[in-house]
């Protein structure tokens, strides 16, 4: 059932992209969001942060207090020392009368981007990292990195299962010579290289989706995280 699943979802996804193409246009997409986050860095948002105080004649001591920060995580922000979390990018787009999350889009669309890519192959603390050091600077970010955590998890657990019942037949054949062990250990290799195509593709689809503004899906995903 699995590997009819596997197959079937390869199938839909394959045929997707060579139908619309989508594959060398996405890639392109994604190569101009990360040119623009390379360009995007936060001293830039420190810079538009000085420069908008200076016009609105407001001290840094003002500012902070406007925003609830400290003087300190004010002159942090304009020095480019640290990238201003999503309340104070709030509260910094209401006072100074500019729209930084609409410029925080490209970083924010990079990195989720990144995120499903990274599920393309079964290794949890890529994802984990990325999630961990950027979740609190986008709820979007936030979410998107919880389900792909999930499905990383969900898939880690499948392949363990998966390699665990060769190991045995295999250890059954050679302890009672059994030849329906060697054919048992055959098969259940299967459920294995399906569960790998699952994880590569299905990380390749949703990461185009998302570029795309649409919704996307983990198939055999376990909500570990909420």
């Amino acid at each position: 059932m699995v590997f009819a699943m596997g197959m079937h979802f390869i199938n839909v996804v394959l045929m997707s992209l060579l139908r619309h193409g989508q594959f060398f246009k996405q890639a392109a997409k994604f190569k101009q969001i990360f040119l623009k986050e390379q360009f995007m860095k936060q001293p830039e948002i420190g810079k538009v942060v000085t420069h908008l105080r200076l016009q609105k004649g407001m001290t840094q001591e003002t500012l902070g207090e406007l925003c609830e920060v400290s003087t300190r995580t004010i002159q942090r922000i304009e020095s480019g020392e640290v990238d201003p979390r999503t309340f104070t990018l709030n509260n910094l787009s209401n006072i100074l009368e500019y729209d930084f999350n609409n410029d925080n889009k490209g970083n924010e669309s990079f990195w989720i981007t990144v995120l499903h890519l990274s599920s393309m192959i079964c290794i949890v603390p890529i994802p984990l990292l990325i999630w961990s050091f950027r979740k609190k600077y986008s709820l979007k970010i936030d979410k998107h990195g919880k389900d792909v955590i999930n499905f990383q998890i969900s898939m880690t657990l499948y392949l363990i299962a998966c390699a665990i019942l060769p190991g045995v037949t295999s250890f059954l054949m050679i302890k009672y010579n059994n030849s329906m062990s060697f054919i048992i250990s055959v098969i259940s290799i299967i459920p294995l290289i399906t569960l790998g195509f699952i994880c590569f593709f299905q990380g390749l689809f949703n990461a185009l989706k998302v570029l795309n503004s649409k919704s996307y899906r983990y198939l055999l995903s376990i909500p570990f995280l909420q």
